[in-house]
């Protein structure tokens, strides 16, 4: 059987970027989702990026403007990505799309 902490090292990570602000916010959507969003799978997917998806609050709203969900094969390739040499790169694309510094969380399923 295997061990609990055995268990949560080898589970999928989910990191979530999130961008607050208000609807008048600089925040270009389309870019984000044809430009950003496949820069970052092309550059982290070596390293065990398996997913990105975007969402957008339904009505224009102040707080929360965009998540975004990276779903990586364990944490290890979260930590593999986020220290690897393409990481510059794409972190110089966020202000190709906003003003606005974003948020990283991690989560893990228990």
């Amino acid at each position: 059987m295997t061990e609990p902490s055995a268990r949560k090292r080898n589970a999928a990570a989910t990191v979530y970027v999130t961008y607050a602000g208000t609807p008048d916010s600089r925040f270009d959507r389309r870019y984000y989702v044809e430009q950003h969003l496949p820069l970052v799978l092309k550059a982290w997917q070596r390293y065990g990026l398996q997913s990105v998806a975007a969402f957008f609050p339904a009505l224009p709203q102040a707080g929360t403007i965009a998540i975004c969900e990276c779903e990586f094969r364990d944490e290890a390739a979260v930590e593999a990505a986020f220290n690897s040499p393409e990481t510059p790169e794409v972190m110089a694309d966020v202000a190709n799309f906003t003003d606005i510094a974003p948020t990283r969380l991690r989560a893990m399923a228990l």
